[in-house]
């Protein structure tokens, strides 16, 4: 299983998404590998929490990833409204700056 798919299966499987996408931006990067990646996560969930417990939430999940493989995750956590009213649109992610573990 490629870590695109692990992402996606990890998040679905523990929070319950109307719309989940996981994008492979490692070719924006200079690594090679799959260590690059944005997530939008819509849920229901996130109703009536933060920004910060919502990336929390996300990172718990990928606790594992993001300690051995993920050098970057953009995230994009919202409520269904709150999605619909950026007409289900994420900003681009930052050009990575390098620097990690992984170097």
């Amino acid at each position: 299983m490629s870590m695109q798919q692990q992402i996606h299966t990890k998040l679905s499987d523990a929070i319950d998404c109307t719309h989940l996408e996981v994008i492979n931006e490692s070719h924006m990067h200079s690594r090679g590998s799959d260590s690059h990646f944005k997530v939008i996560v819509v849920s229901e969930e996130f109703s009536g929490l933060r920004l910060l417990p919502r990336h929390r939430r996300i990172n718990d999940v990928l606790k594992s990833e993001l300690a051995n493989d993920i050098h970057a995750l953009a995230i994009h956590a919202h409520t269904p409204e709150e999605f619909s009213e950026q007409s289900e649109q994420v900003p681009a992610s930052p050009n990575c700056l390098g620097g990690s573990k992984f170097d």
